[in-house]
């Protein structure tokens, strides 16, 4: 078994440390309990704020943000995947997000792929698109790493799996736009879509997922939806949450793919 802490957060934008500070809130709220992975959301440290992504970026070790939580890791003895923040490498913005293990070592590093360019999106003029597939090797299992809107793209997951993920995350800021997140039916909808689609990964792949969201207001214009979730490969959603800053909790069991995985090799087809 391995227990698992989701954070459902709304940054406040620009202020990393009240950020940094609220991850380790949550993460000391829940250390009587066995915790093998923690996952943050994408833009977790930052908000959502272009002018900010530019004028306080992390270098390519992760910068005061990594720094901090590879301290955080180490103290509470568990692996995180620091849900993204904005990397700069020369003249180069990436959207990237990090992994450490419990010695706050960095074990992998994924560049978002899949950029949001699309329904007022402007991800792509700002951040320049990943080129690889990454697996963290953590002491528990393989966790695959995907960001926000790659969950559009099933083959990205489905060569995760091939890769041999066990785990699958995905940090996310999730928006929709206000008129949707304002009316309660049009919400509930987005939201049933929401858990349709990371269910179907899971199930697809034979992957237990683990969403994290940013949510509440963003802008005049859009919200975060949140419903962060841990889903497993049976696409049970073995816990979910609201719209509200929140921590979600589970245990997983990685016998339960692995089994999977011997009665029907999904990996190996195609």
């Amino acid at each position: 078994m391995a227990g698992i802490l989701n954070i459902q957060m709304s940054p406040c934008v620009g202020d990393k440390k009240n950020n940094l500070n609220k991850v380790e809130y949550y993460i000391k709220k829940y250390s009587d309990k066995v915790l093998d992975l923690v996952i943050l959301p994408e833009f977790f440290s930052t908000g959502i704020n272009d002018k900010f992504f530019k004028e306080c970026p992390e270098d390519e070790n992760g910068g005061v943000v990594v720094k901090f939580l590879s301290d955080v890791a180490k103290k509470y003895n568990t692996n995180i995947i620091c849900g993204s923040v904005i990397e700069k490498v020369a003249d180069k913005y990436y959207n990237t997000s990090f992994a450490l293990n419990r010695n706050g070592k960095i074990i992998g590093k994924y560049r978002k792929i899949h950029l949001f360019n699309y329904m007022g999106g402007d991800e792509g003029n700002l951040i320049t698109p990943g080129d690889e597939y990454v697996i963290a090797d953590m002491d528990f299992g393989k966790v695959g790493m995907a960001v926000c809107f790659d969950i559009r793209y099933s083959q990205m997951f489905k060569k995760l799996a091939q890769l041999g993920a066990e785990v699958i995350v995905l940090p996310t800021a999730w928006v929709i736009p206000n008129e949707v997140y304002d009316d309660i039916k049009a919400r509930n909808y987005a939201k049933d879509m929401w858990f349709a689609m990371n269910r179907t990964r899971a199930y697809d792949n034979m992957v237990y997922m683990v969403i994290s969201d940013i949510c509440g207001n963003i802008n005049s214009n859009v919200s975060c939806l949140g419903c962060s979730m841990i889903v497993s490969p049976m696409a049970e959603v073995l816990a979910s949450a609201q719209y509200d800053e929140c921590a979600i909790y589970s245990d997983i069991d990685l016998r339960v793919n692995r089994f999977m995985r011997s009665q029907y090799p999904i990996a190996d087809i195609d």
